[in-house]
Formats: structure tokens, sequence, C-alpha cells
């Protein structure tokens, strides 16, 4: 089974030598892996045994770094993230050359996200580049909210896991995408799609 510990400069370390590790957030626990290295992102879909028509989110602890993978940020985009970050809010954004096809789905939009989290906010300060991040669990399985079940679904297959204790929503971010400037829910999750729509007209 995996090690579980609470030390983020273990984490951040085998998150820059290509490994995963699984960390929590303010939803679920996630599969941690660098975004910008094809070989992690790879790992993650085969420990998880999921399509890779898929794509994964990237989440990092900063809107700037995030300026610095996509191609642009729109106001509405601005709007939210000032509103629900850290929070569970993923914004679909155009993805810049910095972001592998594969974290796509061979897709060029990326979801992004700050997670409240504070453990996982301090081991992301320590990187200087974003991890994919999709729930710590084998495809079609529950998504897990503690260390110890992200153990008993993928201690097998990865090393470390982060214990940042139970996870307080227990389910999935709201995403929500653009066209132009007009939002559009893609996934209703923890944020209430009236409470999205009501801070961009206020």
């Amino acid at each position: 089974m995996a090690e579980i510990g609470k030390d983020i400069h273990k984490a951040a370390q085998l998150l820059k030598e290509g490994k995963l590790v699984a960390i929590p957030t303010d939803t679920v626990y996630g599969l941690a892996g660098n975004a910008f290295d094809t070989n992690a992102i790879e790992q993650i879909y085969q420990v998880k045994g999921r399509p890779k028509s898929k794509a994964f989110i990237a989440q990092t602890n900063s809107i700037e770094k995030i300026k610095g993978f996509v191609t642009s940020f729109p106001a509405n985009a601005e709007s939210l993230a000032s509103k629900y970050w850290p929070g569970a809010l993923t914004l679909i954004l155009d993805a810049n050359e910095k972001i592998p096809t594969e974290m796509l789905a061979n897709g060029r939009t990326v979801g992004v996200r700050i997670c409240d989290h504070p453990l996982t906010l301090e081991l992301l300060e320590l990187l200087d580049f974003p991890v994919a991040l999709p729930s710590a669990n084998l495809h079609g399985q529950p998504s897990p909210v503690t260390a110890a079940q992200v153990n008993s679904q993928l201690g097998d297959l990865i090393e470390y896991i982060l214990d940042g204790g139970e996870c307080q929503i227990g389910f999935e971010s709201t995403i929500v995408g653009f066209n132009g400037e007009k939002p559009l829910i893609l996934r209703q999750g923890a944020i209430a799609e009236a409470d999205i729509l009501n801070t961009l007209e206020s």
C-alpha cells in the first residue's frame, strides 16, 4: 500500500520527479501529476483506467500561474475567479502550447482551478508547474474523500498519499466554460448555477 503522510516537501519532490501523488482538495482527493509532463499524464490514465477521451483539469495556487499556460483570461472568468477561488469552481479556458495535447484529450481548452485546501495550496506553491488532478479513484468507482479511501483503491499503484483529513464538500467542482463572454455551465457541482449567473449579473 502507499505511504500516507503530511510531508508537502516529499510530495513536491515526487511530483518534480514525474511521479504521481494523491492529494486532498476541498471537494475530493485528486491524483496529481505534472501537467506539463506527458509521461506523468500517461501514468494517470493508466493508474485510473481512464479513457483518453476525457481531459484533465490543471490546478495550481495562483491566477498569475494560470495565465502562464492559457492564451487569455476573459473578464467574466476573472469575475468568477475573484469570487470563488480558492474554491469548487473549474473554468474552461484556451490552453497555450505549454499544455500537452494529452492533457486536453486532443482539444484546445483546459479546465483550471485553485482549490480551497490549505495543505494542497502550500504544496502547489512549491511547484513551478500546475498539476493534472482528476479524482483519485479507479475509473467508474466512487471519488474518495479520505486518504484511507484513496489507499483502498490506488494504494498498490502509487507511492505517496498526502493526508489532508476528510474533504469537506465531498463531490466535484462546478465547471464553467465561455462562448465569448457568455458563461456555459458544463457540469453542475458544488456551486449552484444560479450563484454563477448572479455573480456575473451583479
